[in-house]
């Protein structure tokens, strides 16, 4: 079998912390030129579009830019940069923990995506990391949910990636999660919560289903505050929406949570009054690179929202 070819690098710069995107040119087809090919390929960009974007030199090879009447290059390789959809910006910074020579380790906060999916490209902490510290290379050792906020690793440098993925691909990073909920008297804690978690493309709340258990989560009560409570989260396993699925299973839907126990319509863009209670409180771990034993802890707060006043109670006092 005859191996594919290994991409150059991009002769692009990022944009805004994003990579060109790269497309690869079938080894045959109909097409006389690189723009004929293009055209009946990215049929989500507007008519015209190609054209243009050849026009003004914006779609590049290797050897550099195309122009538009460039012919067809069976296999090559060619870069653009795609257009960015206006983004909410998240108002909230992204805080360094820890930096070296091989790992960024920061304090994300709730809203902001980890990596560019969907239509969080721009608002997400990589490439905001790439862009205001010109790290163009680092990578995600892993992925925080956009809503959930608390602390995020990253890898400097490219050599490294593979290493420090696998620590957590092999479950080999101690995780420990703080979130707030309802308080249950009857409910008997710490306990360690089981099952089988699936999760649909397409379908934003993950479930439970029967079946052998894919999902493990310990669950500890640090305090209590009137009908809420602060809780010690710890999964033992990496599923979509663990932890959030295993506290409402538990009766225990987390404080702002717009999917668990049920679907809420999505708020207005820019409404960052309702954050989820939840958030990564520490990752620990053995570092596959140096042998020493690594400890990042957020600085983060979750805030319990004022208790109502009892019925019936004097606002004046």
């Amino acid at each position: 079998m005859r191996r594919r070819p290994k991409p150059p690098p991009s002769p692009l710069p990022q944009r805004h912390g994003v990579d060109a995107v790269r497309l690869r040119l079938p080894e045959a087809g109909p097409w006389t030129s690189v723009r004929e090919h293009l055209v009946e390929r990215l049929t989500a960009l507007p008519a015209g579009h190609v054209e243009a974007m050849l026009a003004a030199g914006e779609i590049h090879m290797a050897d550099g830019p195309l122009t538009p009447d460039a012919p067809y290059r069976p296999g090559a390789f060619l870069w653009f940069h795609r257009e960015f959809a206006p983004e909410v910006p998240v108002p909230f910074p992204v805080e360094v923990l820890h930096r070296d020579d091989a790992l960024l380790v920061v304090d994300k906060p709730h809203f902001l995506a980890t990596t560019p999916r969907g239509s969080h490209v721009t608002e997400t902490a990589l490439t905001r990391l790439r862009h205001d510290l010109g790290l163009p290379a680092l990578s995600p050792a892993h992925r925080l949910d956009r809503l959930t906020a608390g602390v995020v690793m990253f890898v400097i440098r490219p050599e490294l990636r593979g290493a420090y993925q696998t620590v957590f691909r092999d479950r080999r990073v101690r995780k420990e999660y703080e979130a707030l909920a309802g308080y249950d008297p009857a409910l008997e804690l710490p306990r360690t919560v089981e099952s089988r978690i699936e999760k649909e493309r397409g379908v934003i709340a993950a479930r439970e289903v029967p079946g052998p258990p894919n999902a493990r989560s310990r669950v500890e009560l640090l305090s209590r505050h009137g009908s809420l409570a602060r809780y010690r989260l710890q999964p033992e396993t990496g599923r979509t929406h663990q932890l959030r699925v295993h506290m409402n299973s538990l009766g225990l839907p987390l404080l702002g949570d717009p999917v668990y126990p049920r679907v809420l319509p999505e708020p207005a863009p820019g409404d960052f009054g309702r954050p989820l209670q939840l958030l990564a409180r520490l990752l620990e771990f053995d570092d596959p690179v140096t042998g020493e034993r690594r400890r990042f802890v957020s600085r983060r707060t979750l805030s319990l929202p004022p208790e109502p006043a009892p019925p019936g109670a004097d606002a004046h006092g």
